[in-house]
């Protein structure tokens, strides 16, 4: 166990040396990445190796000399970490193209002391073995991406998105802590294995406040008003660490707290399976709505969270049902998707940064045609896009697929778990065609056509180090969806762990059907192959010309001719008005010769209008009646700090 705090210590050391030598920006940035990668591919081995070879993989330490701080790795942890190390690696890599202004060498520095900080601390909080250690890590994880957030607090926008993401950040962990606090008051111990003990009743309690906690870092319908913000904001390395990874913490912490309570009620399954529909269909319908890039790829992390906790939702309601195949097709999907989705999002993120990074905007109406200039970005992007849309043969499709085989497992259920399966069946198909059409839409607009401003004329991709982490996540999208069966093995060895009183569960009924996947994918590419041969073969010594299409009676085309992503979204969009409220601000065509005239567009997110008022701005008005606290008064503050300590003497 001792050997997990080894690459941490590596991963510590790139956060803290370059603050030593920030004056040297590119010693800096080499100490800083390569210490960070090192790290994260030393804790991946150890992570994987630790998954395949479950043990009592157990350490404590005194913290105070009164309490103990534990740690611990069980499958489920190792699975986690797999995802964490694997994508805080390639980000590493990937920052030092990226980080690439000198005359910001100490922001810079900073920015990998933070990241440093991010990834160990997400490490500790997914092997946390109890509350104190969970909450201390948990808090270390919220400050250090709060500073990642505010990288270019220039911008006000970015502030008042760090100031979003601190509020919510800090409420949801308010929760945990009162989940928490109920453990200690019934058991009167902070380990986690008391929580089993627990009256039903305070159980759903515990698990509603908890899911309320770990929703929001998840980012779960409504609790992800910060997400939007927050994911633009930060450098583009670090949005893919967040939506990848960090948000997946959300995740661990409702399975494992559902593993703790050791509750097989019904209302679990069903709460979830409902949250994760709501979450999954509002958050790509919204993505649909949006005009800036990474934006859009934020709202799709609500998507996709909303489809891990069908899975796992599914997964409740077979435990409930007592139906082993579908409650480990449900867990599995689910956790195969956290992998999946972390790296199809990491590598759509690292795209967007290559394009923001050579053209200066995230508007994607100002973008256009640049795959032509961009082949690697574009075809990456491409890639990911198609993952992420659920299409065969590629990573998303597998373990979609899975939860959609767990949930047809449940239509011979009674009325009410039929109802939900059927549900979580529907929406998946929903799910996957919105996100189709959004994707559509990103790589046609972005990517393909004509340039729509003179910032997406002259541009290129060059930065080795941000193309490599790019072409390796989106190998893994094709390697996954080709050979799913040792990831498969992966999911399930974290399900196994979770002892859903199951036992061993045998490994050939999987491989069987991943190796049906398997022999699919490999027939699609040979077709493909086949294609792209009798084509080379039957152009080969012939003149191939290029010329311009047929303009509709157009003799001088323009690209605002184009489709627009506003006009592309418009008749999906107006379809979920109800939920999804649209605002047009356009100036009226008058006149035989009309002057110029404008169009924009702009979707609100129902969760964000209603939250500010009920959440935001009281918290911030607290806040304001709390500031006579910090008047600067050095004595005052002496005062408080004997005050504390008096009080604490009544209870020590």
């Amino acid at each position: 166990m001792y050997l997990f705090f080894l690459p941490l210590a590596i991963i510590f050391c790139g956060g803290f040396l370059p603050l030593v030598f920030w004056r040297h920006f590119t010693l800096m940035k080499s100490i800083g990445f390569l210490a960070i990668a090192g790290g994260g591919l030393l804790g991946l081995v150890d992570a994987g190796t630790k998954l395949f070879r479950p043990g009592p993989y157990t350490v404590a330490f005194e913290y105070l000399n009164t309490f103990s701080l534990s740690f611990q790795i069980d499958a489920l942890s190792a699975f986690f970490l797999v995802a964490i190390y694997a994508v805080c690696l390639l980000a590493a890599i990937y920052s030092y193209h990226y980080m690439d202004n000198p005359k910001k060498a100490f922001r810079a520095a900073g920015n990998y002391f933070f990241f440093s900080l991010l990834t160990a601390s997400m490490a500790l909080v997914v092997t946390a073995g109890n509350l104190i250690a969970f909450m201390l890590s948990w808090e270390i994880m919220s400050l250090s991406s709060f500073f990642l957030v505010v990288y270019n607090y220039e911008a006000e926008e970015n502030r008042k998105a760090g100031y979003l993401y601190f509020v919510f950040t800090q409420v949801g962990a308010m929760f945990i802590l009162a989940a928490f606090g109920l453990i200690y008051a019934q058991s009167g111990n902070f380990g986690f294995a008391d929580a089993a003990a627990l009256p039903e009743t305070v159980k759903i309690i515990v698990f509603v406040l908890a899911f309320i906690g770990f929703g929001s870092k998840a980012g779960v319908f409504p609790f992800h008003v910060w997400l939007p913000h927050a994911h633009p904001a930060a450098p583009s390395h670090i949005s893919a660490v967040m939506s990848g990874v960090m948000i997946k913490t959300g995740i661990y912490g409702i399975i494992r707290m559902y593993v703790l309570l050791d509750s097989h009620t019904a209302i679990f399954g069903h709460f979830v399976l409902i949250a994760g529909i709501i979450s999954g269909i509002l958050g790509v319908v919204y993505a649909l709505g949006q005009h800036d890039l990474k934006r859009l790829l934020a709202y799709h992390s609500v998507e996709n969270i909303g489809i891990i906790l069908i899975g796992i939702g599914i997964g409740m309601i077979g435990v409930t049902a007592d139906k082993p195949v579908m409650a480990i097709l449900g867990f599995a999907g689910g956790l195969l998707h956290v992998l999946n989705h972390a790296i199809f999002k990491s590598l759509l993120f690292m795209g967007a940064g290559m394009v923001l990074h050579k053209t200066g905007t995230r508007t994607i109406d100002l973008l256009g045609g640049l795959i032509k200039r961009m082949k690697i970005t574009g075809t990456a992007f491409l890639i990911g896009s198609l993952a992420i849309s659920g299409l065969p043969p590629l990573n998303g499709f597998v373990s979609e697929f899975l939860v959609y085989m767990g949930s047809f497992q449940g239509m011979a259920l009674d009325k009410t778990s039929f109802a939900m399966c059927l549900l979580a069946i529907v929406s998946l198909a929903i799910i996957g065609g919105l996100a189709l059409a959004c994707f559509t839409k990103v790589v046609g607009v972005v990517f393909q056509g004509e340039p729509r401003s003179q910032v997406a004329e002259n541009t290129d991709e060059k930065g080795l180090t941000m193309l490599v982490p790019m072409l390796i996540l989106a190998a893994a999208c094709v390697l996954i969806g080709v050979f799913p069966t040792f990831f498969m093995a992966m999911a399930v060895k974290a399900v196994a762990s979770l002892e859903l009183g199951y036992g061993g569960i045998p490994l050939k009924p999987f491989f069987e059907l991943t190796g049906n996947i398997t022999r699919t994918a490999v027939l699609v590419f040979a077709v493909f192959l086949l294609i792209v041969a009798l084509r080379t073969l039957l152009y080969r010594g012939k003149t191939v010309t290029r010329s311009g299409t047929w303009g509709c009676g157009f003799t001088r085309p323009t690209v605002k001719m184009q489709y627009t992503g506003s006009s592309y979204a418009a008749s999906i969009l107006e379809f979920f008005k109800p939920v999804a409220p649209l605002t047009e601000n356009q100036s009226r065509v008058r006149n035989r010769f009309p002057q110029k005239s404008h169009y924009h567009s702009h979707v609100s997110d129902i969760a964000e209008l209603h939250m500010g008022s009920v959440v935001v701005r009281p918290v911030l008005a607290l806040f304001e009646k709390l500031r006579w606290l910090q008047h600067g008064d050095i004595h005052l503050y002496i005062g408080y700090i004997l005050l504390a300590i008096v009080v604490l003497l009544f209870f020590v």
